[in-house]
């Protein structure tokens, strides 16, 4: 067998030698760039003519597979030069693109050359990565109401820190009133974004390979974003049933994702009219009830307690029994004086029924980094108050870890007594 090795050294030479003591031919030994970069005319001179000239003499090639390296180009090459490709991923998000193009594997980067071997052979099956949690939520709506309590800000970390481990996390913004994800997160908010989604959803052509497609990465966290509308008078495009088809596309897409949605939950064209036209709230409402959690977002001070409480039992009618986790955001004593979580939480329980709270502190300097830095606050300053505090949140509300089982006393061991004798 005749192979092409696509793979940056010194990994790549490493590799082609293993191959070779296998029994394999190694024709060449190239970036792992050069697949792609061949495909799209970006190579020339004697580079161009060593690549065309290796993939004319391989039967097989071993690519480094990524978002740069494993393209529809590079794909569409192989296939009318009639070279079979073997991916080779090193992380998660690497493994998810080789599943949108349909290939077989991928295989892990670090594979050993005999086991290697005997993929291109057929004789062993790519380790299959273990099945997602049902018991954890695979949507997360973040609401909150009027005010802006922080709402895309704790989105944006909620996704950050769900990433954290290995996840793929999708991060939405279906606000229809104040979208300000794109803006936030220094993305261009002229793409396709979820607008596209939920236009291909309701065609019945939105699967995990275009929604990779149309995301956006975000920084080195594996957190694709679908940016908004970037004008509110867009609205019409997220309806009912648009935003439901993309949310449920989604669940296969990403281990969890993660949608922020406007504050109002107002159903007022109902009210005026009973004709089936758009509604102004139609992706809020469609988010929420398709979600299998709900972050409600209130601002840890008197206005904005008094805002959610009022807002609360709205919610709940709109979701029903849809688990619901309470975040009290910028708290500061400055506004509550004496012990401010106690305050919040004695409110929240006689006016709302609501037990169970967790807290984020205000943090201005690393949101103010952040902002500036046009990245989530986890990157900037990943041990500030904030990031800390939403990490203790994910981990005991969205992605709780289990709690390690207490080894039981064996029988018939008499243990000593501590009492002297």
């Amino acid at each position: 067998m005749t192979v092409l090795v696509a793979v940056d050294d010194p990994r790549g030479t490493a590799l082609a030698a293993a191959l070779e003591r296998e029994g394999l031919v190694v024709v060449a030994v190239v970036p792992a760039r050069a697949l792609a970069d061949a495909a799209a005319d970006d190579l020339h001179g004697h580079e161009a003519k060593r690549v065309s000239q290796a993939l004319a003499g391989a039967e097989t090639i071993v690519l480094q597979a990524d978002r740069a390296t494993l393209t529809a180009g590079a794909v569409s090459l192989c296939d009318r030069r009639g070279v079979r490709i073997v991916p080779l991923a090193g992380d998660p998000s690497d493994a998810r693109v080789v599943e949108t193009f349909g290939l077989a594997g991928p295989w892990p980067i670090d594979i050993e050359p005999w086991r290697l071997v005997d993929a291109m052979a057929g004789a062993a099956a790519p380790p299959q990565a273990p099945a997602p949690d049902s018991r954890h939520p695979r949507v997360v709506a973040v609401w909150g109401p009027a005010g802006a309590p922080g709402r895309t800000t704790l989105a944006i970390e909620l996704a950050v820190e769900l990433a954290r481990g290995g996840r793929h996390v999708g991060l939405i913004d279906a606000d229809t009133h104040a979208p300000s994800m794109a803006l936030q997160l220094g993305l261009a908010d002229e793409g396709p974004g979820f607008a596209a989604a939920c236009r291909q959803a309701e065609l019945g052509g939105l699967d995990a390979r275009e929604l990779t497609r149309i995301a956006m990465p975000l920084g080195r966290a594996d957190v694709d974003v679908l940016t908004g509308i970037n004008r509110p008078s867009r609205w019409p495009e997220l309806s009912d049933a648009r935003v439901t088809a993309a949310l449920d596309a989604c669940r296969g897409w990403a281990d969890y994702t993660v949608v922020d949605v406007a504050a109002p939950l107002e159903r007022d064209e109902e009210i005026v009219s009973d004709l089936d036209g758009p509604r102004r709230n139609a992706a809020t409402l469609a988010a929420l009830r398709s979600a299998d959690l709900v972050v409600a977002v209130t601002a840890a001070d008197p206005v904005g307690i008094s805002r959610f409480v009022r807002a609360h039992a709205e919610l709940r009618a709109t979701i029903g029994a849809t688990p619901v986790a309470v975040v009290a955001n910028r708290l500061r004593p400055g506004t509550l004086g004496i012990d401010a979580r106690g305050q919040v939480r004695r409110t929240l329980d006689r006016f709302a029924g609501i037990h169970d709270v967790w807290f984020v502190p205000t943090d201005p300097r690393s949101t103010d980094a952040a902002i500036l830095a046009s990245r989530p606050v986890a990157e900037v300053a990943p041990k500030s108050p904030l990031t800390l505090a939403v990490r203790r949140f994910v981990g005991e509300a969205v992605a709780p870890v289990a709690a390690p089982v207490a080894a039981t006393p064996r029988r018939g061991i008499r243990r000593p007594s501590s009492r002297a004798a």
